[in-house]
């Protein structure tokens, strides 16, 4: 019997499946996983999802973990190594942005004490439960994710834009998109 997930879920990959029922939507509050996340986030715009998800593992390999404090004190010697390494999405600006959005995210801890403080302070903590009937028909932004937008581009954020930061609230739990009918709904 095959288990009703999300329609976007691409069933003939693994890779896929289990990011479906294992990470997106689960409420995230570990902010070097928020830190991944969100990178990975940047490096999906003009690409498909599963693209970035396939060079997960070599992103954490030439991001040494997604270390933040590491990760903001790379410089140009950095962007050229992980470029040359043929793990990653070959994009100079991509890889830029991760770098300099790391160095961001430093100043956002310390002034909220955390990643996961910033972000989820704009949902009071509470995870915000859509209901989704088919996933075409689903919100690709919000108010909230206009809100971050507009604060992090102010604070010099590259590549993003209000539906990236509303796919990485989905992808980190702020948001539960599951579709109405898909095991995962509601079970954060």
């Amino acid at each position: 019997m095959n288990k009703l997930r999300c329609g976007w879920v691409k069933l003939s990959d693994p890779i896929y499946v289990a990011y479906h029922d294992k990470e997106w939507g689960k409420p995230l509050h570990d902010d070097q996983a928020l830190f991944e996340l969100f990178s990975l986030e940047t490096q999906s715009a003009g690409l498909s999802w599963l693209t970035v998800l396939k060079k997960r593992v070599g992103y954490r390999d030439v991001f040494e973990g997604f270390n933040l404090n590491i990760v903001a004190s790379y410089d140009s010697d950095d962007v050229v190594r992980i470029l040359q390494s043929g793990l990653v999405i070959k994009s100079r600006p991509k890889i830029e942005a991760i770098i300099s959005n790391a160095r961001l995210f430093v100043d956002i801890a310390a002034e909220f004490g955390s990643i996961d403080r910033y972000f989820w302070g704009k949902i009071d903590g509470k995870q915000i439960v859509n209901s989704v009937t088919n996933y075409r028909d689903a919100a690709t932004t919000s108010d909230i994710s206009d809100e971050i937008t507009q604060e992090l581009k102010k604070r010099g954020f590259k590549f993003i834009g209000s539906t990236t930061i509303y796919a990485f609230m989905q992808a980190c739990g702020m948001v539960d998109d599951h579709e109405d009918g898909c095991i995962c709904k509601g079970k954060s």
